[in-house]
């Protein structure tokens, strides 16, 4: 059975994370897709081929992206390159410590480019990655013509 697992689930969007898949056949083609919704509807996502391991293995902080939205080992890449679907759209979380943004990671047999409703993955998951950490209080400041926030930690 394929799984795709990041490691960890939950964390802050500075913070590095593992993403593997394991379960395919070894030098199985795969893609491997990574998405989001942002606050305005607008879907971000970027599309990496790999090539499995001998052991039936992807791990993109060991194994080198054969094309897609990158090519090389990039650990992060599949958070890193996400585009938006509409030209010209700016990925920016503006509720900061009151939602995370939820990627989705999915992993579909052989190159896909584009997927439709029929396209099932062969395995998926959600990883959330939050803005402000645990206890973190934001205080707006308004002080004449400045404008900005303060972060104070727990």
């Amino acid at each position: 059975m394929v799984e795709v697992t990041v490691t960890p689930r939950s964390s802050l969007a500075d913070q590095p994370v593992q993403v593997q898949v394991r379960g395919l056949s070894p030098s199985q083609l795969v893609t491997l897709r990574a998405w989001l919704r942002d606050e305005h509807g607008e879907c971000f996502q970027a599309w990496v081929f790999f090539r499995a391991d001998g052991a039936g293995e992807v791990d993109p902080a060991r194994h080198a992206a054969l094309g897609g939205s990158y090519t090389g080992v990039w650990p992060m890449g599949i958070f890193w390159f996400l585009q938006p679907d509409t030209t010209f759209r700016r990925l920016i979380k503006r509720d900061v410590a009151g939602s995370p943004f939820v990627v989705h990671l999915e992993v579909f047999d052989g190159l896909h480019l584009v997927s439709g409703p029929q396209d099932q993955p062969l395995a998926s998951c959600q990883a959330e990655r939050w803005y402000v950490g645990p206890g973190v209080q934001r205080v707006p400041i308004r002080e004449g013509r400045v404008r900005g926030a303060l972060f104070l930690p727990p």
